[in-house]
């Protein structure tokens, strides 16, 4: 039987609107996750690998730029893993998706365009910023992410979930690039000298105003008997410990949790580290880890396009297994980086590696989860995926930046990340999809 890829939804526009979210806040994601900030806090607020002294119960311990980021990392995640599925289960109940959404992208730029006043030594303030604007925007995309049942039909998910990230991709690169014309023709801005801080603003202005297609278009399908007026935090507590009760209907989806919990440890680390890593270990200035992201950037777009069609027409299973393989050579291949004696020709090449399954990955795991997910638990199942993301994201950071305070070295911790990415496909192999999805019905 031939297959078609036309779309069954009933607006490509508020699908288009809805994708522009992941074009706003993935300037973010790039400029202050991947790239910009997290090199300049370890590097230069928090003093590199030379770090801060602390007293820890008596004990004084210094604490190498690096770790003290991925460490504040892992706060603002166990904030999200606490909060996400009473969050996610409130929204659904109350039909609040998207005013859920648009509040944490507000506290988000906020946060973020007040990371402008961060200068050298400023690590507690500066932590606390970003800490804050991580927890917005983490937290926001459970309701985000809640949103694809409610503008997707269920064959067209994939493709739907492949175009956010792509377009995401394409809106991370664009203000990276951004970033990077500003960071080399300060006149542009009319000062003589562009400082790296200057940047941030722009990222909390772009992350606004490109969150305004969806605030005026997409619209959240909503019951047409209206919930009763009760405490929805309440109803939030109540309805998880429902869904935990009845959790044994969903066994391929809890299956699937244990593996994204797994694989996405080796993800999340990845990616908040790999400036870090070019500029230390392969020594990349920031203007070249900027072109190393467009270089990312540009490939996820393709990898996310691709990978958006394949799940539609492969399985989701299968595409998802493909990209652990091939996250799982980078991994190997980045401990043993300069074997073949160019480190920052290997660097780029591992760049393009990472960008085709970086948007893929992610776009095939939240395929995955929302065939597992019934349509009245939209939030709320997005809230557990949540949950196990940043249970992942504060897992991997906080081993990956413990090995560098004990042995002072970033490759150190990459073995590690490589075996959490062998565990996540191997319990991945075991997911039964057809019947995951027949557990919906």
């Amino acid at each position: 039987m031939k297959r078609t890829f036309k779309f069954k939804c009933n607006n490509p526009g508020e699908v288009l609107s809805w994708s522009f979210y992941d074009f706003a806040n993935s300037a973010f994601a790039t400029s202050i996750l991947a790239v910009i900030f997290n090199q300049y806090f370890a590097e230069v607020v928090a003093f590199g690998p030379e770090g801060t002294l602390w007293n820890i119960f008596g004990a004084e311990l210094r604490i190498p730029g690096a770790s003290l980021f991925h460490y504040a990392f892992v706060i603002s995640m166990a904030m999200v893993a606490l909060s996400a599925p009473i969050l996610g289960a409130a929204a659904d109940y109350s039909r609040s998706k998207k005013r859920y959404l648009v509040t944490m992208c507000l506290i988000g730029c906020m946060a973020t365009g007040f990371l402008y006043f961060v200068r050298a030594g400023d690590y507690i303030g500066g932590a606390l910023l970003f800490i804050i604007a991580n927890f917005a925007f983490a937290g926001g995309n459970v309701f985000y992410n809640g949103l694809l049942l409610d503008i997707s039909h269920p064959d067209d998910m994939g493709k739907i979930s492949g175009i956010g990230w792509g377009i995401g991709y394409l809106g991370g690169g664009l203000c990276l690039l951004l970033t990077l014309i500003m960071l080399q023709n300060p006149a542009l801005l009319g000062l003589s000298e562009v400082e790296v801080y200057h940047t941030f603003p722009v990222v909390a202005i772009w992350w606004l105003v490109f969150t305004i297609p969806l605030i005026l278009w997409v619209k959240e399908r909503r019951l047409i008997e209206k919930p009763p007026r009760v405490n929805f935090m309440r109803v939030g507590f109540r309805r998880v410990k429902k869904t935990f009760r009845e959790i044994k209907r969903y066994r391929q989806l809890v299956r699937f949790l244990i593996a994204y919990l797994l694989f996405n440890d080796g993800i999340e680390t990845t990616i908040i580290t790999a400036s870090i890593f070019g500029a230390e270990v392969i020594g990349l200035d920031p203007a070249q880890l900027i072109v190393f992201f467009l270089v990312v950037q540009g490939t996820a777009f393709i990898g996310s396009m691709v990978f958006g069609y394949l799940v539609d027409w492969w399985g989701n299973k299968k595409a998802l297994m493909l990209s652990i393989v091939v996250w799982s050579v980078v991994i190997l291949w980045a401990r043993f980086i300069g074997f073949l004696g160019a480190p920052a020709k290997e660097f780029y090449l591992l760049g393009i590696l990472t960008g085709m399954v970086l948007g893929g990955s992610q776009s095939a795991a939240r395929s995955l989860l929302g065939s597992f997910t019934p349509p009245d638990k939209g939030a709320e199942f997005f809230g557990f995926f949540a949950l196990c993301g940043k249970f992942a994201a504060i897992l991997g950071p906080l081993i990956y930046g413990t090995v560098v305070v004990i042995t002072g070295n970033l490759q150190s911790g990459i073995l590690v990340l490589l075996a959490l990415f062998i565990a996540g496909g191997a319990v991945l192999y075991f997911v039964d999809e057809k019947e995951g999805m027949k557990a919906v019905i």
